[in-house]
């Protein structure tokens, strides 16, 4: 199988910590936050992979050059001009049939070969992996109607099902990326759709957290330090 991870982000949320290495490169514990995703995805049999940069792109491909040293085989993608979080797919050369896509800065404990398999299964054009994420309001909400109060929640919490920056893709959804542009993965989804395509999404019961501010970042070093086994394959 193939995964191409993104990881051409400036990382601005996570300053200071960024602001000499790449997000990826950020420890958790005493490893890189996009070493332990490559030693996940390697012990689901995942050993081709991509990954596409830009800022700071010398840090990564010097840290972990062609991926001998973890077992696997590492290429890179480097962007000439920034393309978003959809564009880098339509430079990667090599693609196959079905391919994972992923941001570079995630924990989780997802099974990526039951995502992958379910994407085949249900033959989908692409497939979303979703979260079933808590959002606690700290405020007071008001229900309005026609201008009149109609109910107070104190400080509710939310569940929305939210996207987990993870997906996987036929090779087809090239043909829906523009060339040479910024473009999203928000607007190929959207397109997607628009188009009438199949785009599913997998659920199951796994952890994740985005860690993209600092408050998610010290969540995350605390829950692997917590339970390391639970991250890293044995």
């Amino acid at each position: 199988m193939q995964a191409i991870i993104l990881a051409g982000g400036k990382g601005t949320r996570l300053k200071p910590f960024t602001n000499n290495i790449p997000k990826p490169l950020v420890p958790l514990g005493d490893q890189p936050i996009l070493e332990i995703v490559l030693k996940q995805l390697k012990s689901f049999g995942i050993d081709n992979i991509t990954i596409a940069v830009n800022h700071l792109a010398k840090l990564i491909q010097a840290f972990f050059d062609d991926g001998s040293s973890l077992g696997i085989n590492i290429t890179y993608s480097e962007e000439d001009q920034i393309l978003g979080t959809a564009g880098p797919i339509r430079i990667v050369h090599d693609l196959e049939d079905n391919f994972i896509v992923m941001n570079g800065d995630i924990l989780t404990n997802l099974k990526y070969n039951d995502l992958f398999l379910s994407h085949i299964n249900n033959k989908n054009l692409a497939t979303i992996a979703a979260f079933k994420k808590k959002v606690h309001i700290d405020l007071g909400v008001l229900k309005i109607k026609n201008g009149h109060f109609c109910d107070y929640i104190e400080k509710p919490t939310y569940l929305y099902d939210v996207s987990m920056g993870i997906y996987v893709f036929n090779i087809k959804v090239v043909d829906f990326i523009p060339p040479n542009c910024l473009f999203d993965m928000p607007e190929l989804l959207l397109t997607l759709l628009k188009n009438g395509e199949s785009i599913g999404c997998y659920q199951n019961d796994y952890e994740w957290l985005d860690i993209g501010r600092i408050e998610d970042y010290e969540m995350a070093v605390d829950l692997f330090e917590r339970d390391r086994k639970k991250y890293l394959p044995s």
